[in-house]
């Protein structure tokens, strides 16, 4: 008896300093930017759109958007955590997000003691002339909650951004009635991405319709004569990078646009966008761009879509746009899941950089760039490599052939 307890206190002991190790309650990494960060967040429904990926025929295109504002907090409110402060809803959306990744759910009870950097609801700061917006998508099955420390990094230097849960398309969407919506479709084929961007792009294209109501006063909110709608940018990470491209080139009150690490889901006709846009890929692009560069004269569908994207990017480049991509990083670098855990790493979606440099490198890069094409200022990191940040080599147009 004395030994087998003396063992089991030994395994709980491993667990828990196991657990803590890899399964740590983890806070988002602070803003550099002078000013705290407010958030909101609004239940848009398009009246003009049916949703395809229900069997209700009556059912309208909904999105949950969360805006993320300079502020001053003079309350001093406490910060906003990470997931749903309600019990039944955050059970709900981990029930969602453990159905996804395969995990039992008490795994992911720690999240409820994340914390952003955030005060929720809180007063918009108060200045002479309006804040530049910039739209923000995650990626395919993932979550606007993946691109928390972006938007809070860009808000706490003088900027309004909106993150958009793409419904249907997120591990987890939650609504203020309690419903939580998972992911119900695929994307495997040239088509179904198409089809599904399309409707991201139509996602984008109406939030912007309902920022231009916040800022006129239609819809009642703070936000009234406080947002710039001359300066508007998109960016998005993977499938939403895709989607910053494309309501880019499309939309006309989009000015500049970033996309982060994301293939393309329409290429015809694009080759001729004339706005200012950067492609910030992983580590692994120049290797990747070596070999593709052995098959490109292949005339399999996928191999002639691809050499298409690459046209497009040596176009970008000559018209004054970015292409660069980060030593170190992969994938999931673009996204706040390199917080969540040790385990991410092991898993190899990001890379061997550590997460929170690889972060502020993605985090500076964006920053110079929407400083330049939406303020008017900055814009030196993007002129060229810089001893600073070794990691981050720039793409000459000549390597694209």
């Amino acid at each position: 008896m004395k030994y087998s307890v003396s063992s089991l206190i030994v395994i709980l002991l491993v667990g828990s300093t196991a657990l803590s190790v890899y399964l740590p309650v983890f806070n988002l990494p602070k803003p550099d930017g002078p000013e705290k960060v407010g958030t909101q967040t609004f239940h848009l429904t398009d009246q003009n759109r049916d949703e395809i990926f229900t069997e209700d025929q009556s059912d309208k295109r909904e999105l949950m958007v969360q805006v993320w504002y300079p502020t001053e907090n003079r309350n001093n409110i406490k910060r906003d955590t990470l997931f749903p402060k309600d019990k039944e809803m955050f059970k709900k959306y981990i029930q969602s997000f453990s159905a996804s990744l395969k995990l039992p759910e008490f795994v992911l009870d720690y999240w409820k003691y994340s914390q952003t950097n955030s005060y929720e609801n809180v007063e918009i700061l108060p200045s002479a002339s309006p804040y530049p917006v910039v739209l923000l998508s995650h990626g395919m099955g993932t979550s606007r909650v993946l691109q928390a420390s972006q938007a809070e990094n860009l808000a706490s230097h003088g900027f309004i951004v909106v993150t958009i849960d793409h419904t249907y398309s997120t591990f987890a969407t939650l609504f203020p009635d309690g419903r939580v919506t998972d992911y119900k479709k695929s994307t495997t084929t040239l088509d179904e991405r198409t089809k599904t961007g399309n409707i991201w792009t139509k996602d984008v294209e109406f939030v912007i319709d309902q920022i231009e109501k916040l800022n006129s006063g239609a819809i009642e909110s703070q936000f009234k004569g406080k947002i710039d709608l001359n300066n508007i940018g998109a960016m998005g990470h993977s499938f939403g990078g895709a989607t910053a491209f494309n309501a880019t080139y499309l939309d006309q009150r989009i000015k500049a646009g970033v996309n982060m690490d994301g293939s393309l889901y329409e290429v015809e006709n694009r080759d001729d966008i004339n706005k200012p846009f950067m492609f910030i890929r992983s580590g692994n692009f120049e290797d990747w761009l070596a070999n593709f560069e052995v098959d490109r004269n292949s005339d399999d569908e996928v191999t002639k879509f691809l050499s298409d994207e690459l046209h497009i990017m040596k176009n970008v480049i000559n018209h004054g746009g970015n292409v660069i991509y980060i030593e170190g990083t992969q994938h999931f670098n673009f996204t706040d899941l390199q917080f969540y855990s040790e385990l991410v790493k092991l898993s190899g979606i990001t890379g061997d950089i550590n997460g929170k440099r690889g972060s502020n490198i993605v985090n500076q890069y964006v920053l110079d760039f929407f400083n330049k094409q939406l303020k008017g200022t900055g814009g030196d990191l993007i002129q060229g490599p810089n001893d600073l940040y070794p990691e981050v080599k720039f793409v000459d147009p000549e390597e694209i052939k």
